[in-house]
């Protein structure tokens, strides 16, 4: 899975000698030029900037100790996780560096004032938002079973403003140094953008179809393509013999979402108090809080906000590796669906796409999207 954590990323992951990085779905420090809407002019001194780098190189992290030494059974779990083979000479994966450092559900109060700080210092100036974007690890030794480790972590760079298509923001790379016995093991390098969001594209505004009830629309304003796959026979809708997706858990809160779906309309809340929208389906407003509210159908085009590629685990029901996608819906709304028509690794932020209606089963139809006509052709 490509995610954050370099340690459980298979397949994505770029490797080299002693060192491998693990990319998400978010932008990257040379995603984005320094010139833009929100970035500091050419020429001009980003105050913000010069404050933020007085924190480079403090303390990110207080100096701790791995709750468990190295160990087999966990090696072993690791390995049958991601498929991997356990290493002969029974050390750990490389790659499982991150894992000896976690602190397990209970967590760990180990962030320093200076990262508060630093973090504090950007949402002041409106930088609020935070998306995970890569990391990178070296590695100096293996680590065997018994090996005990410690490590810190410290801020090492903070980014010029830049601008992407999340929005304008800067990067802030810690680093976490890993040692047995006072020598180094292996280094985690961690990266996440804090940006302001950029606002929405022209031509992104709710269309005057998505905000009319249902019963309202005409058949010819409805998302789903004369050629979606919910338009064959149940009897060709799926192999028989194919491991069935997991049921969705259907309740009073979310029946109508699912009524929708089985008369192809992809219903979101909007809340008659403040108007905002909300999925998935709540009983209660979490913007306001008012419990008043309407049923509106979403008229199906949406870009890709984020995405993740799925290579492990494996689920009998899906082919690795495919895409999983955090689509935002005109309306402004985001829902986590399946992609079509584009292969996984071809997958971009702000990438157009449209609803369908899938046919997973014989007795399961859900919303997915499919990449736009002009995307899949490139």
């Amino acid at each position: 899975m490509s995610g954050t954590d370099g340690s459980t990323s298979e397949g994505t992951s770029r490797a080299g000698a002693g060192r491998t990085s693990g990319p998400t779905s978010g932008p990257t420090p040379g995603s984005g030029s320094a010139a833009g809407a929100g970035s500091a002019s050419p020429g001009s001194r980003d105050a913000l900037y010069d404050l933020l780098r007085g924190y480079e190189g403090r303390p990110a992290g207080a100096s701790a100790r791995g709750r468990d030494p190295v160990n087999t059974p966990m090696i072993r779990h690791w390995c049958e996780v991601l498929g991997h083979p356990v290493p002969p000479d029974g050390s750990a994966p490389a790659t499982m560096l991150q894992v000896w450092t976690m602190a397990g559900l209970a967590g760990r109060e180990g962030r320093t004032g200076a990262y508060d700080e630093l973090l504090g210092a950007l949402d002041g100036a409106g930088f609020t938002s935070v998306v995970a974007t890569d990391c990178e690890q070296e590695y100096a030794q293996p680590l065997r079973p018994g090996d005990e480790i410690t490590f810190d972590a410290l801020i090492e760079s903070v980014s010029a403003r830049k601008t992407t298509k999340l929005g304008t923001g800067y990067f802030v790379t810690t680093r976490m140094d890993v040692r047995v016995g006072g020598a180094t093991a292996g280094t985690h390098r961690f990266r996440i953008l804090k940006y302001r969001p950029g606002a929405p594209a022209p031509g992104s505004s709710p269309s005057t179809p998505s905000e009319r009830a249902p019963s309202e629309r005409a058949p010819s304003e409805r998302a789903p393509s004369e050629s979606a796959p919910s338009e064959r026979a149940p009897s060709e809708r799926s192999p028989s013999h194919k491991p069935r997706r997991p049921r969705p858990v259907v309740n009073r809160d979310n029946a109508g979402f699912w009524e929708g779906v089985a008369a192809h309309e992809l219903l979101f809340q909007r809340c008659d108090a403040c108007a905002a929208p909300r999925f998935p389906w709540l009983p209660g407003c979490n913007a306001c809080g008012s419990p008043r509210w309407s049923a509106v159908e979403s008229a199906g085009h949406g870009t890709v906000y984020s995405y993740v590629v799925m290579h492990h685990p494996p689920f009998p029901a899906f082919d690795p590796p495919y895409a999983v996608v955090l689509v935002e819906l005109a309306e402004g709304f985001r829902i986590v669906s399946n992609l079509l028509g584009v292969p996984c690794d071809e997958v971009r932020i702000g990438m157009p796409v449209e609803l369908e209606f899938l046919w997973a089963d014989d007795a399961l139809e859900l919303p997915v999207f499919r990449a736009a006509p002009e995307q899949a052709a490139t």
